[in-house]
């Protein structure tokens, strides 16, 4: 429910801050717009690396639901893999939940280089132990959801729902927040991080992004090490 439009909104955060491509122990500007051949995921060593800003051909920008598959392919197979690398924008928030689920079965440890943003932020906690490349960023901002967006949500959703009203809707809406927003939370303190730290990384509005330091991360415990 809240889930669904909420997809929607992480998307749009997914545009908002530019994702530099990611090569273990290269700068994370480098090589800004380069398509690799084995798109979004490729492996090196035990590393797999998802970079959802440099996609294949037939592949989209951002974490999509598309990339399960293939990960669960790359996490099969018969290559050792301890780490998955991340560098993105964001994405879908039904398919990152569904990828740190994913990371915390398979105990993989997580690592930044260049920038995690958005819905990254919930695929990079599942990590063992999760750690980041010097000059790379994690960022964070809070919930939003667009007027337009809201009203089609409404008009698709009522005859379904039974909301006779847009004040129905309206009701629905408020309880369904607080429910997402406890799950949101809820998550984060599961993953080792101090509480206070999780309230504030919904006080920033999605147009802007807030990027913690280095030892704002470690102290809080989103950075292991």
């Amino acid at each position: 429910m809240f889930r669904m439009w909420l997809t929607v909104l992480w998307c749009f955060a997914a545009g908002i801050a530019l994702a530099q491509p990611t090569t273990q122990g290269a700068e994370p500007g480098a090589g800004a717009g380069q398509v690799h051949p084995d798109g979004k995921l490729r492996l090196e060593g035990e590393t797999l690396i998802y970079n959802t800003e440099t996609p294949g051909p037939d592949e989209m920008t951002g974490i999509v639901s598309d990339d399960i598959d293939r990960l669960l392919e790359l996490l099969r197979g018969p290559d050792p893999i301890t780490t998955l690398q991340l560098n993105s924008a964001g994405g879908e928030v039904y398919a990152a939940s569904q990828i740190s689920d994913i990371v915390i079965d398979f105990e993989l440890d997580t690592h930044v280089h260049g920038d995690c943003d958005s819905s990254c932020v919930t695929i990079f906690l599942a990590g063992a132990r999760r750690s980041m490349s010097r000059g790379s960023r994690i960022g964070f901002h809070q919930i939003f959801w667009s007027a337009e967006n809201i009203a089609t949500y409404y008009d698709r959703e009522a005859p379904g729902q039974g909301w006779q009203t847009p004040w129905d809707f309206a009701a629905w809406m408020y309880l369904d927040t607080q429910e997402e927003i406890y799950a949101h939370l809820t998550y984060i303190v599961s993953r080792g991080v101090d509480p206070g730290f999780a309230i504030e990384t919904l006080r920033t509005p999605q147009a802007d992004m807030w990027r913690p330091y280095r030892a704002e991360l470690l102290a809080a415990g989103v950075l292991t090490e």
